[in-house]
């Protein structure tokens, strides 16, 4: 729902502003900061002590699942960069202290691939788990998985009683709880 209404503002603003050079990208782009800004709210909310907090054995842990968000964005971005770029931040950091800046990174790095991204080039093809998406539809699949393991991360945050980050601007400030 908040994706939906965060596109609809963005073409609205667009609309009213007049449609900038790279609607589609800008478009794309101010989708991704919505999810860069949703995983990065938790970071801030995950204490050292909750890092290693996994609900099941079966699942990742807060750690572990923003390691796996900061492996995806060099993955997903890849290909509309062009370059390899891999870090696997998974399998060799575990503590906030390492992951937190590494995150931090990682989304810059497609920050970076959306700063030279045009709607001329975003429709090229490119290889990408064994098929041809565009440069822009892996941009927007990266977005579509970000929030997937956000959704993860607001499960993990409700357990502990921690509201997430997109449900703060809704609660009043005395009942920021659940």
């Amino acid at each position: 729902m908040k994706l939906l209404i965060a596109a609809l503002l963005s073409t609205a603003a667009l609309s009213a502003q007049g449609t900038p050079a790279n609607p589609l990208v800008t478009v794309s782009k101010n989708m991704f900061a919505i999810a860069k800004g949703d995983v990065l709210g938790s970071l801030d909310k995950v204490s050292d002590d909750l890092w290693s907090f996994q609900p099941t054995r079966d699942v990742r842990t807060f750690g572990q699942l923003f390691a796996h968000i900061a492996d995806a964005q060099y993955e997903f971005c890849n290909a509309a960069t062009g370059q390899n770029v891999s870090k696997d931040i998974e399998k060799t950091l575990k503590t906030k202290a390492e992951i937190a800046p590494a995150l931090k990174e990682a989304f810059g790095y497609c920050d970076a691939a959306y700063a030279k991204m045009t709607d001329a080039d975003a429709p090229q093809m490119v290889s990408f788990f064994n098929m041809k998406i565009t440069k822009l539809g892996a941009m927007d699949f990266n977005i579509a998985h970000t929030m997937e393991h956000y959704g993860n991360l607001v499960t993990y945050l409700r357990i502990k009683g921690i509201v997430p980050p997109s449900s703060e601007q809704r609660m009043p400030a005395a009942s920021n709880q659940k």
